[in-house]
C-alpha cells in the first residue's frame, strides 16, 4: 500500500461538504444507497413482470391482435432485461469487493441502477399501453402509455432537476 492509498482511506477527501468520512466510508455509504435503491425498484419489476408472465396463459390470450402480442413479447424482454440490470451490482459485488474494487463496483453499480430504471420507465409505460390496448383500443393504449412516459420522465428526470440547490 502506498502512502497516498493510507492517507485516502483516513482523511476526508471533501472537506466541508457536511460529511466526515474516509473515501471507504463513502464507498460503504454510496453502496448501501444503491442497494436501498435497487430494493425499490426489484419488488416493482417483479410485480410487474410476474403480471407479464401470467398474461399468455389467460384464455383471451390468443384473441390479442399481432400488434398486442409484439408488445407484449417485447414487454417481457424487457422486464427480463431490467431484473438482470437490477441484479447486476449485486453479482459485481459478489465477485470484486474481496479485491477492493468497491470504486469500481460503485460506480458500475450506478450505471447499472440507472439502466435499471430505464428498463422500469418502458416496462410500466408499456405495461399501461397495452392493458389500454386490449380493454379499451389502440388509440386508448398509445395515449395512456405516453401519458405514463412523460408523468415518469417528470418525476424521475425533471423534479430532481428543480430541487437540486444551485452550486456555490
Amino acid at each position: 500500500m502506498s502512502p497516498s492509498d493510507s492517507t485516502s482511506s483516513t482523511q476526508d477527501p471533501l472537506p466541508g461538504d457536511g460529511r466526515n468520512e474516509t473515501d471507504n466510508e463513502r464507498l460503504d455509504r454510496n453502496w448501501n444507497a444503491i442497494l436501498q435503491e435497487l430494493r425499490v425498484t426489484q419488488t416493482g419489476t417483479q410485480i410487474i413482470g410476474g403480471f407479464l408472465l401470467a398474461v399468455a396463459f389467460q384464455s383471451r390470450f390468443p384473441e390479442l391482435d399481432d400488434y398486442q402480442v409484439t408488445v407484449y413479447l417485447v414487454l417481457v424482454c424487457a422486464a427480463a432485461l431490467t431484473t438482470a440490470l437490477g441484479l447486476g451490482p449485486v453479482s459485481l459485488h459478489r465477485l470484486l469487493f474481496r479485491r477492493g474494487a468497491m470504486k469500481e463496483i460503485v460506480r458500475i453499480g450506478s450505471i447499472l441502477v440507472r439502466a435499471t430504471l430505464v428498463g422500469v420507465a418502458v416496462v410500466l409505460t408499456g405495461t399501461v399501453l397495452l392493458i389500454f390496448d386490449v380493454v379499451v383500443g389502440r388509440v386508448a393504449g398509445i395515449t395512456a402509455g405516453l401519458a405514463v412516459l412523460l408523468i415518469t420522465a417528470l418525476i424521475w428526470l425533471i423534479v430532481p432537476r428543480l430541487v437540486t440547490p444551485p452550486a456555490d
